[in-house]
């Protein structure tokens, strides 16, 4: 073999040893593994080695890792006036170093989430809305919205990672009673790339006020529980409607949630839960005779034991019984206790005592997201 034929050979070496082939199984796993796990476990192996801290700790990797975790991780829970406190799935995997967000400037009440952001608002003063991330602890005040909230705001946040965008932008809708027309309700808009709210020009009118903490969002529209019909706004087009018979039929005991991209509907039957999804939302335009169905059963769910007397069953006894329904999960109180079902693995944990009727619960995803 000549001199030359030698050096090519030695060259086609190190570029096989360059190749995920060749790469140790560390540097497989950081490039290609670490950011599909939650942060939890992402702050534990940064003790594994000196590389692994670098990566994991730079802006780039939490952008990554927040496009590529979207699990339901846990709940932040809180009753009345006591700080808020966190459920986790998983302990080992999924946590927040301060669940009762005390590196918020005041005491907070949680009002929602969305893929790793949460919305608190304040007790003081004009009572400020904060986005935070309670992995990081970072957070941030919004300005003080044009419109009176209440004291109990239905309000939304949506939040969709992007590849594209290094620092979260988000947005946040609150549907709030007109004071200027009666029986109607307007919609207020918070844009984090403008830093400011603004009103929008739609008015929705109906008999039954919007529903707190039932506010979920689906590719840019917003559905809250209207009683027993659901209230629509379509954030693109800002404009609302009523989409009628899909509670009817549960007595408003269901609880909105989003699975695989679609809105879902999930409330107590006989024998466990039945999981629905939104197949057409534009029923309410469809002739009055159309065979087209709004929504269709994804999951027929059996709980063994029945969570309840199945002979004695009335879904009208059952409100609140389903607490969050979105992505793989779904939380239940039964028996004292609280539950949660995974949809994937098709197994139910007790995650402990029965919480307060009254208790405000906002699901949690393990996110590094920037704010």
């Amino acid at each position: 073999m000549s001199v030359m034929d030698r050096e090519r050979r030695a060259n086609k070496l190190v570029a096989n040893k360059n190749s995920i082939l060749y790469m140790d199984l560390k540097d497989i796993i950081r490039n290609h593994a670490l950011q599909f796990l939650p942060a939890k476990s992402l702050f534990r192996f940064t003790g594994v080695c000196r590389d692994w801290k670098l990566d994991i700790t730079t802006p780039f990797f939490a952008h990554k890792q927040s496009n590529s975790f979207h699990d339901i991780s846990g709940f932040f829970c809180q009753s009345g006036t006591a700080p808020p406190s966190f459920i986790s799935l998983d302990p080992n995997a999924y946590g927040v170093p301060d669940p009762p967000l005390n590196f918020l400037p005041e005491p907070v009440e949680i009002r929602t989430s969305s893929n790793g952001l949460l919305c608190c608002q304040g007790r003081d003063g004009y009572k400020a809305y904060y986005i935070c991330n309670p992995v990081t602890r970072k957070w941030k005040i919004l300005p003080k919205p044009n419109a009176d909230h209440g004291c109990n705001p239905a309000i939304v946040l949506l939040f969709e990672p992007s590849l594209l965008n290094f620092v979260a932008e988000y947005k946040l809708v609150c549907v709030f009673p007109s004071v200027d027309f009666d029986n109607g309700y307007e919609f207020e808009i918070y844009s984090s790339r403008d830093e400011s709210w603004r009103v929008s020009g739609e008015i929705y009118f109906g008999n039954h006020p919007p529903v707190p903490r039932t506010g979920v969002h689906v590719n840019n529209i917003v559905y809250w529980v209207l009683d027993y019909q659901i209230l629509v706004f379509d954030l693109t087009m800002e404009r609302a409607q009523q989409l009628s018979g899909s509670f009817c039929d549960t007595g408003g005991t269901g609880a909105l949630g989003l699975m695989d991209g679609k809105l879902c509907l999930t409330k107590p039957s006989p024998t466990g839960l039945t999981v629905k999804v939104l197949s057409n939302a534009y029923t309410n335009t469809m002739g009055m005779h159309s065979n087209v169905r709004a929504w269709e059963t994804k999951h027929q769910i059996s709980l063994s034991p029945p969570p309840f007397d199945s002979t004695t069953y009335n879904h009208r006894m059952m409100t609140n019984y389903i607490l969050f329904a979105g992505g793989n999960v779904v939380l239940y109180r039964s028996g004292g206790k609280l539950h949660a079902y995974d949809l994937k693995t098709k197994e139910t944990q007790c995650l402990g005592d029965e919480l307060d009727q009254n208790a405000r619960i906002v699901s949690h995803v393990n996110s590094l997201v920037e704010i």
